[in-house]
């Protein structure tokens, strides 16, 4: 290789989603609309729950975390991916993609297990009915919540040490369009095995485990609704289950695909067009699928736009 540079990186360079100006131009438009039905969408869930007393149940207040870790998880890409999209000069610097990539992990990870904490919730309510008062206590809610929260910690944690100790010297520019640990990775001046397994380890931990407990739940569930007499109950729990089962998979799956196979020297497009999916679109249909579908938010909205109108008539 010749003369090699050993300084350390200070900033990174990302290549972006497309070098095409027209096709940024579109992304732009298209990315920020987006955008702006997640913050919309998920701060409607938050104030609703918030506000609406009827929503202070164990399913609202999951909901209102996972409503606030969307709009952490969308906030800490989305916004600088619009800069960059504007302008020629995609940087970051090195401080700046550790505390993107501390963040986005975070949130992203308590995502993962508040997933699982939910379909465990629809579980318990529609396979134990009776006992659901008892056993989705407050406390247990509580418990559950911090849970996913410091499981999320947890693994940001072990990701960011594992791939911010390894040297970046020389080499800076990121094929992708935000700090992710695996697009670091093929930047970094040694070996990366050790890394490589700690993410894979973290992911067994974040990524199966979650989706393995989804899985069994939502089993569980349509194995109970087939036994129910009603047709339309059991229509409605159908196209429940089906909504969120679309959202598992988009979300789950582009993360094993991205975090839990070898570690190949290049990006290419698609692997990008893939982590599109859970840091830009899942973000914005969690609040449509899990909330806005539902006739207890519906009626909490009606409530709220009845109280503006009658304050702004008075």
């Amino acid at each position: 290789m010749g003369e090699e540079n050993h300084t350390s990186v200070a900033e990174f360079i990302f290549l972006g989603l497309s070098q095409d100006s027209q096709i940024q131009i579109l992304l732009f438009i298209l990315f920020l609309i987006i955008y702006l039905l997640t913050v919309l969408g998920n701060l409607l869930i938050i104030i609703l729950i918030f506000m609406d007393s009827r929503l202070h149940t164990p399913m609202y207040f999951f909901l209102r975390n996972l409503s606030f870790a969307d709009l952490c998880f969308s906030t800490s890409i989305v916004p600088q991916v619009l800069v960059h999209l504007l302008v020629k000069n995609k940087t970051i610097s090195f401080m700046g993609c550790m505390t993107q990539v501390i963040v986005f992990l975070l949130v992203g990870c308590t995502e993962c297990a508040l997933l699982a904490v939910m379909s465990y919730d629809r579980y318990v309510a529609v396979c134990k009915p009776l006992h659901y008062s008892t056993i989705m206590t407050q406390q247990v809610c509580l418990q559950l919540a911090t849970g996913s929260w410091a499981s999320g910690a947890v693994v940001s944690l072990v990701d960011t040490t594992f791939t911010f100790q390894l040297p970046y010297q020389g080499q800076n520019i990121i094929n992708h369009y935000f700090c992710e640990p695996p697009a670091l990775l093929k930047l970094a001046s040694a070996d990366t095995y050790r890394t490589e397994m700690a993410i894979f380890a973290m992911g067994v931990v974040i990524l199966l485990a979650p989706v393995s407990l989804i899985l069994a739940s939502y089993w569980n569930i349509i194995s109970t609704v087939i036994q129910m007499q009603a047709g339309e109950g059991r229509l409605k729990a159908f196209s429940t289950c089906g909504s969120h089962l679309i959202v598992v998979v988009l979300f789950y799956g582009s993360g094993i695909f991205t975090y839990m196979r070898p570690n190949s020297k290049t990006i290419k497009e698609r692997d990008k067009m893939i982590s599109v999916f859970y840091t830009v679109v899942t973000p914005m249909l969690n609040p449509i699928i899990y909330s806005l579908r539902n006739k207890d938010v519906k009626g909490a909205l009606r409530k709220l736009a009845g109280r503006k109108s009658f304050s702004q008539r008075r």
